[in-house]
């Protein structure tokens, strides 16, 4: 029998569809399945995302027969360490693009060729459609605007869904291999709460996490809530969109599955999902390009930009975070957040809007704050997401975009049922008269405790807006 390989985990946590383990399956009879919980991933992430992952890790080692490694520790250090005790002679991985993994897959390959020449680390497909850095416009530079990258996305196609599974290697027993975590092990220094912080975080509610759970809730909506979805996806009152998005970010479900079973349909709804899963691709070719902007502004006219500072800011900074700003779509949006690690997308939108543009502080505040409580929280799409509504990330004319929490709350929860839903102190108005609860004050309101204590606007935002421009103006 031939040398073992390494299929070592990352951001594809599921058996099917795996390019990866079709490369290793090719040359090698079996392979030991490896999971590395690296600190600097697993430390940034907030209670919700370690937790969800845990689950993650959980349904692939039952899938795998309970055959999982799990180890902690260094990547650069561990995989070199493996590929000594189990006598490997390659390692499979899916390629990562983001900023860290490429720097650290660097690192990895030259820890492997230092301590054995002739063991390589494979990258075979990527956790996207079409892989960053492939699409480029005719210049041979990577786009700047969506809608031309998308255009090209469609032009140049994916590969159908690879043909892999359980049974596609013999997977290696991995009990005797030195330094091994069991899955409970895992799953308790991942839910741990953040002691750091001091915080005592809820981890109960999270959608069921895996592979299988993935495609039950693909399946679900392609067959429930897809027909409707260009239409329903703005309204955060009726959850009619996909609610795939933690899937995706850990690879239980690939992008690739999705589109080959959207392939007979040219329908705007399916044509709308499509486009959902090109911002994706569009916002990690982006990252790949520009690594520097998973901190820093992508317009760098916009490092000039004048943000508020000291102690009002810093106490509308804690109200935006807990929820208590006095507008009702936005803290219904917050509270959301973190009380499900979720948010629907065109309330991330409002929320972000109102961060930067009626509170004038800086997107990478929010985008932060976001990255630690959401279960999908991905880096690519946050902070392009942030930047996009910032007016500072790839987008034409963006800074004139300034929503306005009222009338997008009118619009997009036209009866109220979010925020009832969230701001329980709110759920004695009727239709959307609660998304201005201070034009009643001087009525009904005080005849309810509970509305009587939601508090007042924290700004006037046709004065925010103003100095928004201003500031515009200014750099």
């Amino acid at each position: 029998m031939n040398a073992p390989a390494i299929l070592w985990f990352r951001r594809d946590l599921r058996l099917s569809d795996l390019p990866a383990l079709v490369a290793a399956a090719a040359d090698h009879d079996s392979a030991l399945a490896v999971f590395v919980l690296d600190p600097t991933l697993t430390g940034p992430s907030g209670a919700r995302r370690r937790a969800f992952l845990a689950g993650c890790l959980r349904a692939l080692d039952a899938e795998l027969g309970c055959r999982l490694f799990v180890v902690e520790g260094d990547p650069v250090i561990e995989i070199p360490r493996l590929v000594a005790q189990i006598g490997a002679d390659e390692v499979h991985v899916s390629a990562d693009f983001g900023p860290y993994g490429s720097s650290r897959d660097e690192a990895v390959s030259s820890a492997l060729a230092a301590a054995s020449p002739s063991t390589a680390l494979v990258r075979t497909g990527s956790p996207y459609a079409v892989s960053p850095g492939r699409i480029l416009t005719s210049a041979g530079t990577p786009y700047k605007v969506f809608t031309p990258f998308r255009n090209a996305w469609l032009d140049h196609g994916w590969r159908a869904p690879a043909d892999s599974g359980p049974r596609s290697v013999e997977w290696l027993d991995p009990s005797g291999v030195p330094g091994r975590l069991t899955v409970d092990e895992v799953a308790h220094r991942l839910t741990i709460d953040e002691v750091a912080h001091h915080l005592t975080v809820d981890v109960t509610g999270l959608p069921d996490a895996g592979e299988a759970a993935a495609l039950r809730q693909w399946q679900r909506f392609l067959g429930e809530d897809l027909d409707g979805y260009s239409d329903e996806r703005n309204r955060p009152d009726l959850d009619s969109t996909s609610r795939l998005s933690p899937y995706l970010k850990f690879g239980c479900l690939h992008p690739r599955t999705l589109l080959h079973d959207l392939r007979s349909r040219s329908d705007p709804d399916a044509q709308t999902l499509r486009n959902q899963l090109a911002w994706r691709d569009f916002y990690a070719d982006v990252l790949h390009a520009r690594p520097d902007t998973a901190r820093g502004n992508y317009n760098p006219k916009f490092d000039a930009m004048v943000y508020n500072s000291g102690p009002d800011a810093e106490s509308a900074f804690r109200a935006w975070c807990s929820g208590t700003t006095g507008f009702p779509i936005v803290d219904a949006g917050m509270r959301q957040l973190l009380a499900q690690g979720w948010m629907h997308n065109r309330v991330r939108m409002i929320v972000a809007s109102f961060l930067t543009k009626d509170l004038h502080l800086p997107w990478w505040r929010g985008a932060r704050h976001f990255m630690a409580h959401l279960v999908d929280g991905d880096l690519a799409s946050n902070q392009h997401g942030w930047q996009w509504t910032a007016g500072c990330g790839t987008d034409a004319a963006p800074y004139f975009r300034v929503f306005n929490p009222v009338t997008q709350g009118e619009k997009f929860d036209p009866v109220g049922n979010y925020v009832r839903r969230w701001v329980p102190e709110l759920r004695g108005i009727a239709g959307k008269a609660v998304h201005q609860p201070w034009r009643l004050r001087a009525d009904d309101l005080f005849a309810d405790p509970a509305a009587a204590a939601y508090p007042d606007p924290i700004v006037d935002h046709r004065e925010e807006r103003e100095v928004a421009l201003t500031r515009y103006a200014q750099l």
